[in-house]
């Protein structure tokens, strides 16, 4: 397997120095950015595996620059975020990073972050090459079908698609395998960021609001993902295997 390539994107040198030589010594690829003009221009010549993403940068901030990487791919981003700002946090999950880590982090904290995020974000094969896989190639609810390998999301209605992120895939991947079944929210973090839910974390609670509006299931009564109050949530809806 080839070594992953991460892009760090911090306008301090010194943290983008200590990121790039503790991740090089973990056995990773390491680009760098201090800002995001350069980041743009790392991501022309080539498109890394995760992207550690700075809040606070002069020019255009991390939102601003992960708003941009959304607009043309899904790599996967993590914010780094202080550890005080729970908007910072929120805010940054609502458009579209896959997961945060406030500062000041471990580096053995930030490293498992990094590798839990990396293992459920799969890659999509290249046209004609067989990858093995345990996972049906779609999955069929509703007037919804999902396609694994690409994670693509298709309105069966409307004819309408896009890609998820790797967190949204994630969450409804989790939810897909396990229907009629009530997950409660240390499940769905672990299975989304590889991690227990901490207190009074609203992460979760953003992403599946925001999965559920992919969904259009957001009003009252929805006919997908249930809130069983004081339990977690259930997936109710029909769920068909395609190979």
């Amino acid at each position: 397997m080839s070594m992953k390539t991460i892009l760090v994107v911090d306008d301090d040198a010194e943290i983008r120095e200590l990121l790039q030589e503790y991740l090089m010594k973990a056995g990773y690829t390491v680009m760098a950015a201090e800002d995001g003009i350069t980041m743009k221009r790392q991501l022309e010549q080539q498109m890394p595996d995760l992207i550690l993403l700075d809040v606070m940068m002069p020019g255009d901030d991390g939102f601003t620059l992960c708003q941009f990487v959304r607009k043309s791919c899904e790599v996967p981003i993590m914010m780094l975020t202080a550890a005080s700002d729970e908007m910072d946090q929120i805010l940054g999950l609502e458009i579209g990073a896959d997961d945060y880590i406030a500062k000041p982090f471990s580096p053995r904290q930030l490293l498992a972050r990094i590798k839990a995020l990396l293992r459920r974000t799969r890659p999509v094969p290249e046209e004609g090459i067989q990858q093995p896989t345990t996972l049906p190639r779609s999955i069929r609810f509703g007037h919804w079908r999902l396609e694994t390998l690409s994670h693509r999301l298709f309105n069966l209605q409307t004819e309408e698609d896009f890609e998820l992120t790797g967190g949204d895939f994630s969450m409804l991947m989790l939810f897909l395998s396990r229907p009629n079944e009530v997950l409660d929210r240390d499940t769905i973090s672990n299975a989304t960021r590889g991690r227990e839910a901490l207190p009074f974390e609203r992460g979760i609670d953003v992403q599946l609001s925001r999965l559920r509006q992919r969904l259009g299931d957001s009003g009252k009564q929805p006919k997908f993902i249930k809130t069983m109050r004081g339990n977690g949530y259930i997936f109710t809806a029909p769920v068909t295997y395609e190979q």
